[in-house]
């Protein structure tokens, strides 16, 4: 497999940065903005923050500027969600069951991300600047 696949890894992987920076400022848009079906929060509330954290770290890991630090900021707000929100609501040990599975998910994957940086396809780039992935 890897060598049908492998070759393409490089493109998977910023395929894989776009559509989850994409999902995750759409989280943040929901708890700022009220955006589809969404509920607004204060800003100077800890989800008014979190809104904040997933708008702005998912946009930026989707153009991949800064990727590396907004995914690994975006990490931890997501092993903070999960552990404030889901790990209280039965098993602590079972995402399935408390509902956390998309935040343990997306607190992996930016982990990784922020591991790589923002690889291809992305203005840091386009700029040639791995310091800014």
């Amino acid at each position: 497999m890897h060598k049908f696949l492998g070759k393409f890894s490089d493109q998977i992987y910023a395929i894989m940065r776009i559509v989850v920076g994409y999902t995750f400022l759409w989280h943040g848009a929901q708890k700022l903005f009220g955006a589809l079906g969404g509920d607004p929060v204060k800003i100077a509330s800890m989800m008014g923050v979190a809104g904040a954290i997933e708008l702005f770290g998912g946009l930026l890991i989707l153009i991949g500027l800064f990727a590396s630090w907004a995914a690994f900021i975006s990490s931890g707000e997501m092993a903070v969600a999960y552990f404030l929100a889901h790990a209280s609501q039965g098993s602590p040990h079972l995402p399935i069951v408390n509902h956390g599975e998309l935040a343990v998910v997306y607190c992996f994957v930016f982990l990784y991300i922020a591991s790589r940086g923002a690889g291809k396809w992305s203005i840091a780039a386009a700029l040639g600047k791995d310091s800014l992935g």
